[in-house]
C-alpha cells in the first residue's frame, strides 16, 4: 500500500495523473447549456448530438434542473404548450 501511494506520488510529480480522461470539453458544456433551456430539446437528445450520455450532461451542470425550468418558464410565457 506504501509503495502505490509513493509510485502515484512520484507520477504526479512528474505531472501525469491517474484515472480516466474527462469527454467532455468547455465547448461541449458550453453548448450544452445554450440548448437546454429550449422545451424542444430533450437531456437525450443533447447528449446524443454531443456524442455524451446525459449521466455526464447531469454531472457536469450542476444547474441542469434550473436551466430546463428556465426555459419551460419562457414557453408558456409566450404562450406555448408544455410538453409531455
Amino acid at each position: 500500500m506504501i509503495a502505490a501511494r509513493d509510485g502515484l506520488a512520484a507520477t504526479r510529480a512528474r505531472g501525469r495523473t491517474g484515472g480516466r480522461p474527462t469527454v467532455i470539453t468547455p465547448e461541449l458544456l458550453r453548448a450544452a447549456r445554450d440548448m437546454l433551456p429550449n422545451p424542444q430539446n430533450s437531456i437525450t437528445s443533447i447528449a446524443r448530438l454531443l456524442g455524451v450520455s446525459p449521466g455526464t450532461l447531469c454531472n457536469h451542470i450542476p444547474d441542469l434542473r434550473q436551466l430546463r425550468e428556465s426555459g419551460r418558464a419562457r414557453g408558456l410565457a409566450r404562450g406555448e404548450m408544455p410538453s409531455a
